[in-house]
């Protein structure tokens, strides 16, 4: 790793620290970059990171320079920080680092911050003119709230991080609705409990909040289809759940100008690394908590139901373990329990009581190998945590590329 993404790195050391004092000081030393663009907030459990792709993608095709900064990363920082679909090349990254690296270490900034400073930063000086803004955790004291939206969006709210934004939907959804404004428009894609505590903040502040909830939602060999407002859209994407993702993205779309034509180029070049993506023998989906296994779930019965499946699984030690066993029982073969580099990843020995027919292979390369050598033909879904799919993914795209060109050849 480069000396400057090893210092940048480090500051994960310091773990979460929730408040805005420090970015806000960090964002003045550089001259309030956040001020230079459009800002748009995308916040919620589930979804967040698909929806804000989508959005970024429909903008960048109705012709406007947009940013995009998501968290995490699969297997490159550079992923982050995207205008116009085009990931930060890494001299620049690497120049925009030793640039901040002095008014981080003044401010005290963690490694989010930095890295939401540095995204700012990065749109403003490439004259990016709406940045879409995956928010990390919650959102009241996210280091992306420091940025003053034209347009908020929440995707669906479940149980995740509870140790900092609280036990209940209730709860959970008042964080989130911290990236509301006064009389700035906001949708969201919540439903139930959710909803309606996001609804009564929404008065509390004056914030214009509407529900938008696909007409249907349909899925198919090679995506799904939805309707929105008597339209009908198509988008390469698997998993219906990904319909109430895209058509939160299409009405922000439309209030943020874009037309028809645009939309429906947008959604149609829309990739989506790690969330159900299909790699030859292999599916990727970064299910992280029980309502992602759920949705995974779901998606595995509509898209693959006849295909035998094996699934290798890690995870984060604070997570839902015994939801998301439940939410995937009985859809596998086989399970390979392993564990992704970094001390967050739970111990794969403490979950299998709860897998059936499950194994214990502490290295993921090997598990997938593994899970390949004792079922052949059957698909490897990959899934628990998007940390073990940027371990294994880049390994996999070598493999299915060299049997690509070995097929070609």
């Amino acid at each position: 790793m480069k000396a400057e993404l090893a210092w940048l790195f480090a500051r994960r050391r310091m773990g979460l620290r929730p408040g805005l004092e420090r970015i806000r000081a960090l964002l003045e030393r550089l001259g309030h970059p956040e001020r230079r663009f459009a800002p748009v907030l995308v916040a919620g459990t589930n979804g967040k990171g698909s929806t804000a792709r989508a959005l970024a993608a429909i903008l960048t095709a109705s012709g406007r320079k947009t940013g995009l900064f998501l968290s995490p990363h699969l297997t490159r920082y550079a992923e982050r920080f995207l205008v116009d679909g085009r990931e930060i090349a890494e001299d620049a990254l690497l120049a925009r680092v030793r640039e901040l690296r002095p008014h981080v270490e003044a401010t005290g900034a963690t490694f989010f911050e930095a890295s939401a400073a540095l995204a700012f930063h990065h749109f403003a000086e490439e004259g990016v003119e709406v940045g879409v803004l995956e928010v990390g955790l919650g959102g009241r004291l996210d280091a992306t709230n420091a940025a003053d939206p034209v347009l908020s969006l929440v995707t669906a709210i479940g149980y995740d991080h509870t140790a900092f934004l609280g036990e209940t939907l209730t709860q959970i959804a008042g964080e989130k609705a911290g990236i509301f404004r006064p009389g700035v428009p906001a949708f969201t894609s919540a439903t139930g409990e959710a909803l309606s505590a996001l609804l009564a903040h929404a008065r509390e502040k004056g914030t214009p909040l509407e529900p938008v909830r696909p007409e249907f939602v349909v899925a198919r060999r090679s995506g799904i289809r939805f309707g929105l407002d008597g339209r009908v859209y198509d988008a390469p994407l698997l998993g219906r759940h990904q319909g109430e993702n895209l058509a939160l993205a299409v009405r922000a779309a439309r209030a943020l100008g874009a037309d028809e034509a645009a939309i429906r180029t947008g959604l149609l070049r829309l990739e989506n690394p790690g969330r159900l993506e299909r790699l030859g023998p292999y599916l990727l989906d970064g299910a992280h908590n029980a309502e992602g296994a759920r949705a995974l779930a779901r998606a595995l019965a509509d898209h693959f139901p006849d295909e035998a499946k094996v699934l290798v699984f890690a995870s984060s030690r604070d997570k839902d373990h015994r939801g998301m066993a439940r939410a995937l029982k009985g859809l596998f073969r086989a399970v390979y329990l392993t564990r992704y580099p970094g001390e967050r990843s739970a111990d794969p020995r403490t979950l299998l009581p709860l897998f059936e027919n499950a194994h214990v292979v502490e290295d993921p390369h090997a598990a997938l190998a593994a899970a390949r050598r004792a079922h052949p033909g059957a698909l490897v879904v990959v899934a628990g945590s998007l940390y073990l799919l940027g371990e294994v993914r880049p390994r996999i795209l070598e493999e299915v590329g060299a049997h690509a060109a070995g097929v070609q050849g």
